[in-house]
């Protein structure tokens, strides 16, 4: 027993060691030597700067094990409600709202998305700026580009976007932090989308969504307008149904696929005052006992484009509406 309990001690530490020592040379790899030459050859990055760099990033485990784990896809829904429908959360997004209100109107009246929903995104990625994330974002890019080869097209592209944008906004990449994929900021930007969505709303000529909540939520109002956020219209509304017909509209698609008028012929209660030929998507949501149905609209999948999961885009939805109910109650003085 006592040699048995050796020799696990001994390929542990041998393991420990094979780990430690893999990730050490992945810093002077041929797949970083490549991605420091295409940056030179194609955004004429210096050499000399991208090696001095690389030798700063360091590879981490605990993001590794932190990607393997993605525990969303388990969860259902009441679950996952019980998580972002807090009372905390929903006081954090009235007091945001009191700091912000005139940028956030501001936001709205410019991209015609609803400062509620704006302001929930941003509860539900980080706490309105509480967590925002605790690496260095070289480190967590750098980690998922050159040791998690199962994603690793699409994280050495976001590495690519973070130096341009490093060089844009005229940052140390070795600075900002964020996720351990590599999300940003108040509102969780991966570079790519930084570059293409995060907005100025001071003109400063600086796009700061780490400590500026004012270019954090016109980033995030930007973004979903870029994706198609239809001004004035509805996001989701709870429906029930007869019957089992309505389940051939069910599937694990997120884009509207029908309209309101084919989920009626399926015996879909439609709220009255819906347009009937809006396209839609019926969404079933497992609770503690049974399930409820929703119908979601175009701009319900505009949400999904931020995050691309029905849970997400729910919670967004149903804590934005907790929020502004509140701050509707408190306006009223009850």
């Amino acid at each position: 027993m006592i040699i048995k309990k050796i020799l696990l001690s001994l390929l542990l530490i041998i393991s420990i060691a094979f780990s430690s020592q893999t990730l050490a040379e992945i810093k002077s790899s041929r797949v970083v030597n490549n991605f420091i030459n295409t940056m030179v050859k194609k955004h004429r990055f210096s050499q000399k700067e991208l090696k001095k760099l690389f030798k700063s990033a360091k590879i981490k485990k605990s993001i590794l094990k932190a990607i393997s784990r993605p525990a969303e896809g388990r969860m259902t829904w009441h679950k996952y409600r019980q998580i972002f429908m807090t009372e905390a959360r929903i006081s954090g997004g009235v007091n945001f709202w009191r700091q912000h209100r005139t940028v956030l109107a501001n936001v709205e009246q410019k991209y015609g998305v609803p400062w509620p929903i704006i302001v929930a995104i941003i509860g539900v990625e980080t706490q309105y700026g509480g967590n925002t994330g605790s690496y260095r974002v070289i480190d967590a890019l750098s980690t998922l580009a050159f040791a998690y080869p199962k994603r690793s097209k699409f994280f050495t592209s976001e590495l690519e976007n973070f130096l341009l944008l490093c060089r844009e906004e005229k940052i140390n990449p070795l600075k900002p932090k964020g996720s351990y994929a590599g999300a940003m900021g108040l509102p969780q930007f991966m570079p790519s989308s930084f570059r293409k969505h995060a907005a100025d709303y001071e003109m400063d000529k600086h796009r700061n969504i780490w400590t500026n909540p004012a270019d954090a939520i016109a980033s995030v109002g930007n973004y979903l307008q870029q994706y198609g956020w239809a001004r004035g219209q509805g996001i989701a509304y709870p429906v029930s149904a007869s019957g089992t017909a309505y389940t051939k509209a069910l599937s694990k698609d997120l884009k509207p696929n029908v309209t309101l008028a084919q989920l009626q012929a399926l015996h879909v209660q439609i709220p009255a005052g819906l347009p009937l030929q809006s396209p839609a998507k019926l969404l079933d949501f497992k609770q503690a006992n049974g399930k409820e149905l929703w119908v979601g609209l175009n701009n319900f999948y505009v949400i999904t484009r931020y995050n691309h999961s029905r849970l997400y885009a729910m919670a967004v939805y149903q804590l934005s509406m907790a929020i502004s109910t509140k701050v509707e109650t408190l306006a009223r003085g009850y």
